[in-house]
């Protein structure tokens, strides 16, 4: 009798361990989404602008059942300090160590050059959110695994070009660029969009991106006789562009690819801050979509310093990760697995998408891998703190 006892405790003991086990040992997996950005230093508003954006993207998907018959999505972040080695470092933790299905690259061009060819030689899917420069979609690789929602080197120095005319009748521009792959980039972009229509820079000049003063380079752009600048640099060395300018006395139109918007521009620049006009690819102010509203209220809901829509800043950060997220959940459900060549594979199957920035329809091609294009692009300028349309009134 005792050891019927026994053999009952030890069966109800087995059964009951069994019961209490099986939620975590049937739980589905997550899928690591990994993010690799400047998460401190001047740009450091940016890369939460990023991590907001797929965090209330990945927040929707997962309360919708998340994918692949119920994973949900997990983010994990990697803080690259705007140094490509450091980028580099952190995307490999992510993808042997974390297992990451999927990597966003952050804001830097450089960083996000060399990430992209660890990831293509890994196979592992890449999404852009932020880095502009034209070779980290358009990279060369026989099978590419790069792809992007955000602005495009070339598609904006066209768009630099075509607004100049427009709004400050340029006709003699002067390129002022940060000395990096990103500058190099623009400069190839600019000086082919001027040669498109039978003109050429005014003069080209170069800074590094820790300069505190680049008076020499302004003044011969101004013995040049430019008479508007074409700027291309992040946070820090814009600012320094617009200080330089003020010592110089020197009130000429400041064009600029989107570099201001990512920190405290206004902060570092002063108060003529406000006179450079620069591109973005979106805005929360105006009357937004459906799925405009609802990426608001749900900001609002998840983070507390948010109480209107001049707090989304920089905005492009937060759209184009928000869409990112979406176009990348919809490419490993088509995918029907995380496998890397599946996942990008995926992406070319996407039939269309209604997102916060646009509807996108077949965003995707082996030919094509930017999902935005040039009538896609807003201009924008800093009043105080914040990034508004150029034409909006003062808030």
């Amino acid at each position: 009798m005792q050891s019927v006892t026994r053999r009952t405790v030890l069966a109800a003991s087995m059964a009951a361990f069994a019961l209490s086990a099986a939620p975590h040992a049937f739980a589905a997996e997550p899928i690591k989404i990994g993010l690799v950005t400047a998460l401190s230093g001047q740009s450091a508003l940016a890369g939460e602008a990023l991590t907001r954006g797929m965090t209330i993207a990945i927040e929707e998907i997962n309360a919708k059942g998340g994918l692949l018959g119920g994973r949900k999505l997990e983010l994990v972040r990697r803080d690259d300090e705007g140094n490509p080695a450091k980028g580099v470092t952190a995307a490999r933790e992510l993808i042997y160590k974390e297992k990451v299905a999927v990597l966003f690259g952050g804001l830097d061009t450089p960083v996000s050059v060399a990430i992209v060819q660890m990831t293509n030689q890994e196979k592992v899917p890449f999404m852009g959110p932020w880095a502009a420069g034209t070779p980290i979609t358009k990279n060369g690789a026989k099978v590419n695994y790069a792809f992007r929602v955000s602005a495009v080197d070339e598609i904006v120095d066209k768009a630099m070009l075509s607004y100049s005319q427009k709004t400050f009748k340029a006709a003699k521009p002067g390129l002022i660029l940060v000395n990096n792959a990103w500058g190099e980039s623009n400069e190839q972009g600019i000086v082919a969009a001027l040669a498109a229509k039978g003109m050429k820079p005014a003069g080209i000049e170069k800074f590094e991106a820790n300069d505190v003063d680049v008076v020499p380079q302004l003044t011969r752009l101004k013995a040049a006789g430019a008479d508007t600048l074409f700027m291309v640099g992040n946070v820090g060395p814009s600012a320094q562009v617009v200080k330089s300018l003020d010592r110089m006395g020197w009130k000429v139109p400041v064009v600029s690819h989107w570099g201001p918007a990512g920190g405290r521009f206004t902060e570092l620049a002063g108060p003529n801050a406000k006179n450079v006009h620069f591109v973005q690819t979106y805005s929360f102010f105006g009357k937004q979509s459906p799925v405009g509203d609802k990426v608001v209220k749900a900001l609002k809901a998840k983070y507390p310093d948010i109480k209107d829509v001049d707090d989304i800043t920089p905005a492009v950060g937060v759209a184009n990760a928000y869409d990112g997220m979406q176009l990348v959940a919809q490419a490993i459900a088509k995918a029907g697995s995380t496998n890397g060549d599946a996942v990008r594979e995926g992406f070319y199957k996407i039939d269309r998408y209604e997102g916060l920035i646009k509807t996108y329809v077949k965003p995707f091609s082996p030919q094509e891998h930017d999902a935005l294009g040039e009538n896609d692009y807003v201009w924008a300028y800093f009043n105080n703190d914040y990034i508004l349309p150029v034409g909006m009134a003062s808030r």
